[in-house]
C-alpha cells in the first residue's frame, strides 16, 4: 500500500479519490485549510491523517508544514483543490486574479517544492487535476484559465526536472463535472444547473487512479476526460 497526500479531499473529485484510496487501505494524508476542516475530514474518512495549510496563502505553507508531522515518504501528491471566480477582463480585480493564481498555481508549486524530498525518496507520482480551461480560455474565464495554463507549465517543467529522480508527473484535464464548484460556476454564469448533464466525480477519480496505477515502465503525461454528448 502506498502513502498519498491529497488536496481538495473535502468535496467533489477530491472526495471521490479519497474514498477510493481509503477503500484500498492506502495511507492517506489530507491537506486541510484549518483545524476545523481537519476535524471534519478525519470524521468523514476514519484512519486518515491531516496536515493544516491554507492554499490561499502560499507564503505561509512552509512555516505551517514545518511545524507539523509529515510523512517520511510519498508515493503520490494529488493536487485536486481549486477555486474559480468568473468575470470579464474589464471587470476582474487584482484580488480576484491573486486569489485564483495563489490557490490554483502558486500553492501547488510551493506544496510540491516542500514535499519533493519525500516524493524523490519513493520515486513518487505528482498528479495535477487541471481543467479544460488549462488548454483553452473562453470569455469570462481569463483569470481561472490563466491559473490553469500556468499549472500545465508547472507540470511540464517538473516532469523534465524530476525524470532522473524517478518521479512521474501527470496532468488530468476534466471537462465539466457534477461538483459543488460546478454549481458555483453555473450561478456565476446565470445558468440553470443540471447535474445529469455532467460527469460524476467518481468518473474523474477513475481516470486519476488509472494514471496512478499504471505500471512503472510508463507514465501518462496528459489525460483529457470529457462528458459524453
Amino acid at each position: 500500500m502506498g502513502t498519498h497526500l491529497i488536496t481538495g479531499a473535502g468535496s467533489g473529485i477530491g472526495a471521490a479519490v479519497t474514498e477510493r484510496l481509503a477503500e484500498r487501505g492506502e495511507e492517506l494524508w489530507l491537506l486541510a485549510r484549518d483545524a476545523g476542516r481537519a476535524k471534519e475530514l478525519t470524521e468523514r474518512f476514519p484512519g486518515v491523517r491531516t496536515v493544516v495549510g491554507d492554499l490561499a496563502d502560499p507564503d505561509r505553507l512552509s512555516w505551517a508544514l514545518g511545524h507539523q508531522t509529515l510523512p517520511d515518504r510519498l508515493d503520490s501528491l494529488l493536487h485536486i483543490a481549486g477555486v474559480v471566480d468568473l468575470g470579464e477582463v474589464g471587470e476582474l480585480t487584482p484580488k480576484a486574479w491573486t486569489r485564483q493564481l495563489n490557490a490554483n498555481l502558486v500553492a501547488p508549486a510551493e506544496l510540491t517544492r516542500l514535499l519533493l524530498p519525500q516524493l524523490r525518496l519513493a520515486q513518487g507520482h505528482v498528479i495535477f487535476v487541471n481543467s479544460g480551461a488549462g488548454l483553452r480560455a473562453n470569455a469570462q474565464w481569463a483569470a481561472y484559465a490563466a491559473s490553469k495554463h500556468g499549472l500545465k507549465a508547472l507540470a511540464d517543467a517538473l516532469r523534465w526536472e524530476e525524470s532522473d529522480n524517478g518521479l512521474r508527473v501527470t496532468t488530468v484535464y476534466p471537462g465539466r463535472t457534477a461538483t459543488p464548484m460546478q454549481v458555483k460556476v453555473h450561478q456565476q454564469e446565470g445558468k440553470e444547473y443540471d447535474a445529469e448533464r455532467w460527469m460524476e466525480p467518481g468518473t474523474v477519480a477513475t481516470t486519476i487512479l488509472t494514471a496512478l496505477d499504471l505500471p512503472r515502465d510508463a507514465e501518462i503525461t496528459d489525460l483529457q476526460v470529457r462528458p459524453r454528448g
